[in-house]
């Protein structure tokens, strides 16, 4: 098997710019419509839709991995960290602010290099146990080589691996970086999304990283959409629609790893998939526009922490299946008791009804306010 890393001409890579060119302009259309939208709404529901933005990028990006956030602890942590004062704020885990401080670095200060020593933070920051799992691994900085055990992208069970790309050996590493990193932090006349999906493909290729490449390489790809968007407020995800197209999103990379310098296929795909993210964002600013009317409705309210927070998971659309006492008891670790009192306090607020079942299986729900 020869990867594209091992062909002759890499990394000169050729696209079909006839292929690409109405993809670029639709996406450039509608991130200016987007942003355009989105600065039209003030600073509060700007920072209130970075804010989800940004937290269903971190998780979605790390879950793309098999790793699962508490979301509660990310909001909180970009909460903390953009000087945010809102409801429901919760404590975070070291691991949790690690992985929220490289995207506040990257989507705030995108107009600073990319360089080695940035990187190396980064990935320190990933890992800050110097740890993955169980294993020790090398951290801030690339991995070391070992022609035992190369590094490889596999799936299936231990004994029947089945092998899908193998890395640049170590030995290559520094002069692969240095290469990407100066045509990176390059002027250049390339369309700034075009840019992005570049970037993302190079990176992933030359897995620099003992672990957490595919995470590295998606906030790379999130500085470069900073830059093409030329703000720091984040009004969509790609890792959200990357997650949904999973399957798809590993099988363009190994086919386009496994293939020529025309990388055509895997631009179209990422071209795609981003403008499929930009089409979302249009809910997402629909989530932040009743967010806000109802919180000024609630804000003559008396509300505890606990349902604060559980108002926040049901105005942001993330609370799936009904909401029963025994849930609120166990999200917000209390007595069963305790998330009664709550809801019943809420009911009789005019904010939560009951939704038609009885017993045990009682479910409740958000009162529409006609603002």
């Amino acid at each position: 098997m020869v990867y594209i890393h091992q062909r002759t001409d890499w990394p000169n890579f050729t696209w079909n710019e006839k292929l690409l060119l109405q993809r670029l302009v639709q996406i450039g259309n509608k991130q200016g419509r987007l942003i355009g939208r989105m600065e039209g709404l003030g600073f509060s529901l700007q920072n209130e839709a970075t804010l989800l933005n940004m937290t269903s990028e971190v998780v979605k990006s790390s879950e793309i991995e098999g790793e699962i956030l508490d979301h509660d602890q990310v909001r909180s942590s970009i909460a903390r960290r953009l000087g945010m004062d809102i409801a429901g704020l919760v404590p975070s885990d070291r691991s949790v602010d690690g992985v929220v401080e490289i995207m506040i670095d990257a989507v705030q200060n995108y107009k600073e290099p990319l360089t080695e020593e940035r990187l190396f933070n980064w990935h320190a920051a990933l890992f800050p146990t110097g740890r993955s799992g169980m294993q020790r691994i090398v951290v801030g900085g690339w991995r070391l080589n070992d022609p035992e055990s190369p590094m490889q992208v596999v799936s299936g069970p231990m004994g029947k691996e089945k092998v899908h790309f193998e890395a640049p050996s170590a030995d290559r590493l520094k002069e692969e970086m240095k290469r990407f990193l100066d045509w990176f932090n390059a002027e250049d006349e390339l369309p700034p999304v075009l840019k992005a999906s570049i970037a993302h493909f190079w990176f992933v290729t030359i897995h620099p990283f003992d672990d957490g490449n595919g995470r590295l390489t998606r906030t790379i790809t999130d500085l470069q959409l900073s830059r093409a968007d030329g703000t720091n407020q984040r009004f969509y995800s790609m890792s959200t629609q990357i997650r949904q197209d999973r399957n798809s999103y590993y099988s363009i990379l190994e086919q386009s790893q496994k293939g020529e310098l025309d990388i055509t296929a895997w631009l179209a795909w990422f071209m795609d998939c981003l403008e499929r993210s930009l089409d979302a964002a249009d809910q997402i600013s629909s989530v932040v526009l009743r967010k806000a009317k109802y919180w000024e409705w609630l804000s003559a309210k008396k509300l505890n922490d606990r349902q604060q927070r559980m108002i926040n998971k049901l105005l942001d659309n993330e609370f799936f299946g009904k909401l029963t006492s025994s849930k609120w008891a166990k999200m917000n670790k209390c007595s069963t008791d305790t998330a009664l009192r709550d809801i019943n306090d809420l009911i009789e607020q005019g904010i939560l009804e009951k939704d038609g079942s009885g017993g045990r299986s009682t479910g409740y729900q958000l009162i529409e306010q006609n603002q």
